[in-house]
């Protein structure tokens, strides 16, 4: 694909929609992750119970359980009027601005089992959001038209995710808390419900797919008339067995292990980052302009570089490229941990970081989109999507843990995410040998 034809297909308004859904994903992440590890922090929380408290992101691993009835499930009143996906969204964007609303009338020291349980429900509601949004992504897109939107799609969504948790959501949310505005964290929460406001708005103006469920689920709308257990069968263990028969078990398995190991390496910092970057002796105000609007603008920029990158050279070869990369970047960190709060080095490493994390999750998104089927889009792209997490979310949970038993020496804690890199490429390159033989035996679909 030449650039001028790149560009072409960015001029398609539903990647506008998608960018907004991105933002939505990307933006609770600052609310139970950002500022409530720089708030803990700032309390006196020790590094420990900060990791074990961002054990909650782990719903994200587990949203598959509930997503037959995100996918099924139609809402009353909003279903009509907004359809199965943006009704989704619109109630759980409503839960997440509640929760926050709520968060801010406690404090970390006086009422820490209440914030910790209004912040999964934000990230169970975020959770939730992402199964439609996924699915979202998918459907608003013919598959005739998939090989030539999906990585753009991919790349927007990122582009807006990284707006959200990065270079306007979560540069925003810790300007407000640093040190030169100087609110306190809980004001911080009061202020974001406003951008909570403007979200619900332009979720209404976001244009309904043309087709959000398949004709066989469009044949068995009304999952009231099923009983329990054929409804458990057809819509809960019906997508696994969908997903292993067309795949066939050895790809299928191959698949999900990938899915589990190979970003392990960027989950070992997790949390942890922003407990990280204090330590090594930056502010607020310079986590929140190079880490939020310096790095989440790489991201975005880099992902949509990336879409055009990985449709001329193939999602496998780019996944490769980016994990040896990405393991390149945790040694940048590690130099970074002994030199100290160098901001020239800072942006350095964040500049690769952010390359290839864009680079990867471009064709990451891409991957799981060609194994997704259209008759189970939300249900399975939220199974393979939260394999991914689990590795990431149950690492970072006990980061803290490592990094307590290292007495805190950063520096050999990123060499060992370096080397946490090398199982996942080596599966990587069996997985894209089995794939050749897949995408011969499948109309329709062409190898990544």
């Amino acid at each position: 694909m030449t650039f001028s034809e790149s560009i072409h297909q960015l001029r398609d308004k539903r990647l506008y929609a998608v960018f907004l859904f991105g933002f939505c994903s990307g933006f609770p992440w600052v609310l139970h992750g950002s500022i409530l590890t720089l708030w803990l922090q700032e309390s006196g929380f020790s590094r420990s119970t900060i990791g074990f408290i961002g054990a909650i992101a782990i719903v994200y691993a587990v949203n598959w359980v509930w997503a037959p009835f995100v996918d099924r499930l139609r809402l009353p009143i909003l279903y009509k009027r907004f359809g199965q996906r943006r009704s989704w969204i619109l109630l759980c964007q409503g839960i997440i601005a509640l929760s926050i609303t709520a968060m801010s009338f406690f404090t970390p020291n006086d009422s820490l089992l209440v914030i910790s349980l209004l912040a999964l429900l934000v990230a169970i509601s975020s959770a939730t959001m992402d199964i439609s949004v996924d699915a979202y992504r998918i459907n608003i897109f013919s598959r005739e038209e998939m090989d030539a939107k999906m990585p753009f799609a991919a790349a927007v969504s990122i582009a807006g995710y990284y707006a959200g948790f990065g270079f306007i959501g979560g540069a925003m949310a810790l300007a407000l808390g640093g040190e030169t505005i100087g609110l306190s964290w809980a004001m911080v929460y009061r202020c974001l419900v406003l951008v909570y406001l403007i979200l619900i708005a332009l979720v209404f103006l976001a244009p309904r797919p043309k087709v959000e469920h398949s004709d066989e689920e469009n044949a068995d709308a009304g999952v009231e008339k099923y009983t329990v257990k054929d409804w458990l069968l057809k819509f809960v263990v019906g997508p696994f067995k969908e997903f292993f028969s067309r795949c066939g078990f050895q790809l299928a398995f191959s698949i999900l292990l990938l899915l589990l190991v190979f970003r392990l390496g960027e989950a070992m910092l997790g949390r942890m980052s922003l407990v990280f970057y204090v330590e090594v002796g930056f502010t607020t105000d310079q986590i929140s302009f190079y880490q939020k609007f310096y790095g989440g603008v790489l991201t975005a920029v880099f992902a949509l570089l990336g879409a055009m990158i990985n449709t001329r050279f193939g999602v496998i070869r780019g996944l490769f490229v980016a994990g040896v990369a990405m393991a390149g970047a945790n040694l940048l960190f590690a130099l970074l941990a002994i030199v100290g709060p160098n901001t020239n080095l800072f942006m350095l490493a964040l500049l690769v970081d952010n390359f290839f994390q864009a680079f990867a999750a471009v064709a990451f998104i891409s991957f799981i989109s060609y194994f997704t089927s259209r008759t189970y889009t939300g249900t399975q792209y939220a199974l393979m999507s939260s394999i991914s997490n689990l590795g990431r979310t149950t690492l970072a949970a006990g980061s803290g843990v490592v990094i307590d038993f290292l007495e805190g020496d950063w520096a050999i804690f990123f060499v060992l995410t370096t080397l946490m890199v090398i199982p996942g490429l080596c599966l990587l390159l069996w997985v894209g040998k089995l794939m050749q033989s897949y995408s011969t035996n499948q109309a329709g679909y062409t190898s990544p």
